[in-house]
């Protein structure tokens, strides 16, 4: 006899391809709110949030950086940014 007590048992996990890991995080100005933007390995953008965060401290503490994205291979992902912008972003590479 069911009262409606207990748990109803969760469904079975659908097995899927996962996400790629995140492998670049960019800083770059949007108007004057800077960002940081997580790419994958082929530069497919993941994910945006604040720079100021602690987070992002975490993530660039001991990573390589370079200055600048103007790279062909930045084109599909910093589409709505400018040239300005664009140049002055710090790039890091995350080791992970």
């Amino acid at each position: 006899m069911n009262h409606g007590f207990g748990h109803e048992v969760p469904a079975r996990h659908a097995p899927r391809e996962l996400r790629q890991v995140t492998r670049y995080l960019i800083v770059i100005s949007a108007g004057a709110v800077p960002v940081a933007r997580l790419f994958t390995h082929s530069r497919e953008p993941v994910a945006e949030i604040d720079a100021g965060t602690e987070e992002v401290a975490v993530m660039t503490a001991g990573a390589a950086a370079t200055t600048g994205a103007m790279g062909p291979e930045w084109d599909r992902g910093l589409v709505g940014h400018s040239a300005d912008e664009r140049a002055s972003a710090v790039v890091y590479v995350l080791d992970l």
